[in-house]
């Protein structure tokens, strides 16, 4: 986890999450997995297709695409950088791959990190460092080879363990909830006080330009407040002289995902290139050990579901998993356990033009400052 000044906006700090960073620093006992043996998927008309993954699978057809990548590679190589400040993840990959690529690779991409529409994304906002490499090297391929040390440069030797060795995937040997356990833990032993189960009411900014932050039947002061919850949640808690900021806020949308999680004893997987958690980390398997796979149902669907007045309920979406699983991963057991979680309007959707949204909020927040301080807002 680490907190840096703001290059676009002097006086902010932005936060960024890298899982090679939080092994690192986390100081845990750390899991890996390597690329060996494992490839990426996507899924097409009820089948899987592995994803090219060396030379000689761009330069020939490998399904599901029609023709070799090597001619998506060279289109992007050949293509001017864009003009407009922005525009959806779907045009971008059109424009720069072909339109093969965008709605056979990007969609599935977008899916699975978002839960949502590469057709309504923002390239800048949801993938700024394409953008980026576009905009400074003409080419999202060049970019990374002719940007080498243009990212920021990470000294820990777990993570040149990593990059060396090629870790594809990385988890706390623990499970990833021993990560806030143990941040807990450390605070605490230093005297730090953590509330929990104690939702926030309201927030009011003093003269003095501290915040107060209500509590129901209390409250605290604090110099700064990081807000971790929906934009649309903390566009209700903001007072009446940061409406112009809470407008802007509840204009951002997110989706709702479902997280399942299966367990299977004694069955086995009879499609390659799939990764299943017990695949991936079978130090975590536990007693007694089993397949174990997660599986994410969301975005648009669930959606569609509330808007027809369905019952969103665990059984539904331990039908829907067991249904997935059994078409595209060929796992046709019964699962021995289910686990069954609704995140509810989880996932922002940076869509398209979220950056200019940005730096509205921005200005926005910094006027509502200098009303409650009686000063000029670039002061």
């Amino acid at each position: 986890f680490s907190i840096s000044p703001s290059n676009e906006h002097p006086g902010l700090i932005s936060f960024r999450m890298d899982w090679l960073e939080l092994l690192a620093y986390s100081k845990l006992p750390c899991v890996r997995q390597t690329f060996l043996g494992t490839f990426s998927t996507t899924s097409v008309c009820g089948a899987l297709h592995a994803m090219p993954s060396c030379i000689r699978g761009l330069l020939r057809p490998s399904r599901p695409f029609s023709k070799p990548l090597f001619w998506a590679g060279l289109r992007d190589l050949t293509t001017p950088r864009g003009k407009d400040p922005d525009e959806t993840v779907h045009c971008f990959a059109q424009r720069r791959f072909g339109s093969e690529v965008a709605s056979l690779a990007t969609d599935s991409l977008l899916l699975g990190v978002f839960a949502g529409n590469s057709c309504e994304l923002s390239i800048r906002s949801c993938f700024p460092s394409l953008f980026q490499a576009e905009q400074t090297f003409h080419s999202i391929l060049l970019g990374p080879l002719l940007g080498a040390g243009w990212g920021p440069q990470l000294g820990s030797a777990r993570i040149r363990q990593a990059r060396a060795e090629c870790w594809r995937q990385g988890s706390l040997r623990g499970g990833l909830e021993t990560l806030p356990q143990a941040i807990n833990a450390h605070l605490t032993s230093r005297g730090v006080s953590v509330l929990q189960g104690q939702p926030v009411c309201g927030l009011s900014l003093r003269a003095e330009g501290r915040w107060k932050v209500s509590l129901g039947d209390s409250s605290l002061e604090a110099d700064h407040v990081i807000s971790a919850i929906p934009a649309s949640v903390l566009s209700e808690l903001l007072p009446a002289e940061a409406a112009p900021l809470a407008h802007a806020l509840s204009t951002i949308t997110a989706v709702s995902v479902t997280v399942v999680n299966l367990q299977c004893q004694g069955a086995r997987l009879s499609t390659l290139g799939t990764v299943s958690d017990s695949v991936a980390f079978p130090e975590q398997g536990g007693s007694p050990s089993g397949l174990r796979v997660t599986m994410m149902l969301g975005g648009s669907w669930l959606q569609t579901l509330g808007a027809r007045g369905c019952i969103l309920s665990q059984g539904l979406f331990q039908q829907e998993a067991e249904k997935a699983a059994a078409t595209q991963l060929g796992l046709n057991e019964s699962p021995s356990h289910c686990l069954v979680h609704l995140h509810q309007n989880s996932i922002p959707q940076d869509t398209l033009g979220h950056w200019q949204k940005l730096d509205e909020r921005i200005e926005s927040r910094r006027q509502a400052v200098a009303c409650v301080l009686g000063t000029e807002p670039n002061s």
